[in-house]
């Protein structure tokens, strides 16, 4: 049966400014917001607007993505016409290539596309954390009659430069495209989300392919020459919560904004755009008379003895008496021990922070990795990113 639309999204990204945290775990897999992982954001975005039919691209470390992802059946997509499908880098009878590029990976399936035979395609970065309505999007693009449509949003002019930025006339055609510009004409940042007419993206991945000067990319590649070529291109301006969580501090600041979504712009209580994920199957939390809890998010299985303020703790956390968690992510199964002061910090998943360690301070984000031991007596400063063990009473700066 064909489809009106088909989504598909680059979630092979290695991450590698999230250095502790993605060293064995692909970027999207990344935990977030207490009972999430960042793929949950798009996956749940093109339920909720209606898209059935999605295909994940994987590539660095895909168990653990694989795993979480499963049928698809926590985003309502365990489905038989549709559904999502897991897509890593296409076997040959010669062998397999990995990914070159963006625009390579969507080209590598193009088989699978053409199955659903859609009139569109929606091209999504599955790491970033957005809660977008991706029928506003392609409305826009139905609307204008575009070949190719790309969400924006403004930034700030001093930091244009980091992002690919669309210059557009007073009917939002681009008339200009800079790819990380030194000098940028615009603030009009892409979010790496774009709808294409299919057969017009089909033409453009196969020329691509066969340009043996090509890096296979949208940005450097595809976009450029649909430009060159006088498309119709567009830039579609959302305006909701967008952040691209892809080093420590920005992740630190987007768990952070989760606690305030009066302020913030992101509202994971929001019952009218839920956000999905795989249930974590542990009991509910537990809160002893002898703990402090202020402004926290408390998810299923913690055990909390001790103090936790402006904190999110992720399933199965242990916070022991007199230890004191503030402005701290704390990931799955992490223990804090008697004593332990965590500041303003990241502690990955299944981390233990012994008695009396003191890991960050109110300067910088320290990151303590995945099953990383920090001994008792120890002291982690502001902005470490420690990956091995640290013995009693050591100091890591």
């Amino acid at each position: 049966m064909a489809k009106e639309i088909v989504a598909m999204l680059l979630a092979g990204g290695q991450g590698s400014r999230l250095y502790a945290l993605t060293q064995n775990l692909a970027k999207p897999a990344v935990p977030f917001g207490g009972k999430y992982r960042i793929i949950d954001f798009p996956l749940s975005n093109c339920v909720n607007s209606g898209i059935d039919t999605v295909g994940i691209l994987t590539q660095y470390q895909p168990v653990v993505l694989n795993e979480y992802i499963g049928n698809g059946q926590p985003w309502d997509l365990d489905r038989l016409n549709g559904g999502v499908h897991i897509l890593p880098p296409y076997q040959k009878a010669s062998g397999s290539d990995w990914f070159k590029g963006t625009a390579n990976a969507i080209y590598q399936h193009i088989s699978f596309i053409d199955r659903y035979d859609p009139e569109y395609v929606i091209i999504l970065s599955g790491d970033q954390i957005c809660k977008q309505d991706y029928r506003e999007f392609l409305a826009f693009a139905k609307e204008k009659k575009a070949d190719f449509t790309v969400a924006v949003m403004e930034v700030p002019w001093d930091e244009a430069s980091r992002f690919g930025l669309m210059v557009t006339d007073e009917n939002a055609k681009i008339t200009e495209f800079q790819e990380k510009p030194k000098n940028p004409k615009s603030n009009l940042a892409s979010m790496g989300n774009y709808i294409f007419k299919w057969d017009i993206l089909r033409k453009y991945l196969i020329e691509d392919e066969n340009d043996p000067a090509s890096e296979n990319d949208f940005g450097k590649n595809i976009i450029p020459n649909l430009l060159k070529d006088g498309r119709d291109m567009y830039a579609f301006r959302f305006d909701g919560y967008w952040k691209d969580v892809g080093t420590i501090p920005s992740l630190w600041e987007a768990n952070m904004e989760v606690l305030d979504p009066e302020n913030s712009g992101i509202d994971l209580f929001e019952d009218s755009w839920k956000i999905y994920s795989r249930n974590s199957g542990m009991t509910g939390h537990t809160i002893s008379t002898s703990a402090e809890i202020e402004n926290a998010m408390i998810t299923d299985g913690c055990c909390v003895d001790g103090t936790v303020k402006n904190s999110i703790l992720y399933a199965g956390v242990t916070v022991e008496v007199g230890a004191i968690v503030d402005e701290a992510v704390v990931m799955s199964g992490a223990m804090i021990k008697s004593g332990a002061v965590v500041k303003h910090c990241i502690v990955a998943e299944n981390a233990v922070i012994e008695e009396n360690a003191v890991v960050g301070n109110e300067t910088g984000v320290a990151t303590v990795g995945p099953g990383v031991v920090i001994g008792k007596n120890a002291k982690v400063g502001p902005n470490a990113m420690i990956r091995e063990n640290v013995k009693d009473g050591e100091e890591q700066c």
